[in-house]
């Protein structure tokens, strides 16, 4: 029989929520909590990290905890646990998102060890991709992952398809650069070079000026808002669209917004290991006219939940994270 004493039960609840603290989150907000208490890990949402322009019903704030709570999920079976999940277990308490308990459970698998091996590794990227092609036996096991899930990812093979996309983005972007408080917004969780902050988006994190890529550009939000920030590695190589990707639902209330959450890091995971980096492009999806066109018009009436580009890089982009005990609170 496994058994395993408290107090490895214990550092392994303590070790699955500091791995998922490297979880992505729109502009790194970074919008979740987490009390361990014995055997039981709490994940509750965060409201003062909540994009109240951007995401006023808190949808991409949960599938940012969602990836978060996949992370959970993975490191303790990497650890030998097993995880009892309970999603959104009390209805009266919205901001509680998951009740994880720690069981004892069997040695990892190859598949497991691949991914938790990952977490700290994988980076959003920023800018173009390298004209290497994703390989289709890749992409067909990203659609098993997110599948894994209960989410859908379209591998966008038709151009137009993604020339409008792109579009949509681009259009999206235009708008927000207009609107007064989205700039105020997205320059709350942008970092000056030599910040000291362990949040937002870093300015080692995207170009400098960043180039149009082929064959669809899409547009990149503006984090240095006319400063000279960013980095000065060589974009040369960097000149591809990459594969135009959809992250869909058949749901589109707060337990799909976690398991699309879930879905976006487990697929994250499998994509870093094999050396692909992934774009997102959350603009259009952050104006409820055009996320209803892209869900109507291009997902089949599925709800989109994440646009990204997915590809391979010669440069790895920085990242920061908020120290274990800001976030994670012992009860």
């Amino acid at each position: 029989m496994n058994t395993r004493t408290t107090g490895e039960i214990a550092a392994a609840a303590r070790e699955a929520v500091e791995a998922a603290l490297w979880a992505p989150s729109l502009h790194n907000t970074q919008p979740w909590s987490f009390t361990v208490s014995g055997d039981e890990i709490a994940l509750r949402a965060d409201p003062d990290r909540k994009l109240r322009v951007a995401d006023p019903d808190g949808r991409q704030m949960l599938v940012s905890c969602g990836s978060a709570l996949f992370t959970v999920r993975i490191t303790l079976r990497a650890l030998g646990f097993t995880p009892y999940v309970r999603v959104l277990p009390e209805p009266q308490r919205p901001l509680l998102l998951a009740t994880v308990r720690v069981r004892p459970g069997e040695p990892p698998g190859e598949h497991t060890r691949l991914l938790h091996a990952e977490i700290e590794r994988r980076r959003t990227h920023r800018a173009g991709f390298t004209a290497l092609d994703v390989p289709e036996p890749l992409v067909k096991a990203l659609v098993s992952e997110a599948a894994a899930q209960g989410a859908h990812l379209l591998a966008v093979q038709s151009e137009p398809t993604a020339r409008v996309l792109a579009a949509l983005t681009a259009a999206a972007q235009e708008v927000q650069s207009q609107d007064r408080l989205y700039g105020l917004e997205v320059m709350r969780w942008a970092r000056p070079p030599g910040s000291g902050r362990r949040d937002g988006v870093p300015s080692t994190s995207y170009p400098t000026a960043p180039r149009r890529v082929q064959p669809q550009h899409f547009a990149q939000r503006d984090y240095a808002h006319g400063h000279q920030w960013g980095s000065d590695d060589d974009q040369g190589l960097h000149a591809s669209t990459g594969l135009v990707a959809l992250l869909t639902t058949a749901g589109d209330g707060p337990a799909d917004w976690l398991a699309a959450g879930e879905a976006l890091q487990r697929l994250l995971l499998h994509a870093s290991a094999y050396g692909l980096s992934a774009a997102f492009h959350t603009q259009a999806l952050e104006m409820p006219e055009l996320r209803e066109f892209v869900r109507t018009r291009l997902c089949s009436g599925e709800h989109p939940q994440m646009i990204m580009r997915l590809g391979f890089t010669v440069h790895e982009a920085g990242s920061v994270r908020r120290a274990p005990d800001e976030v994670v609170e012992e009860a």
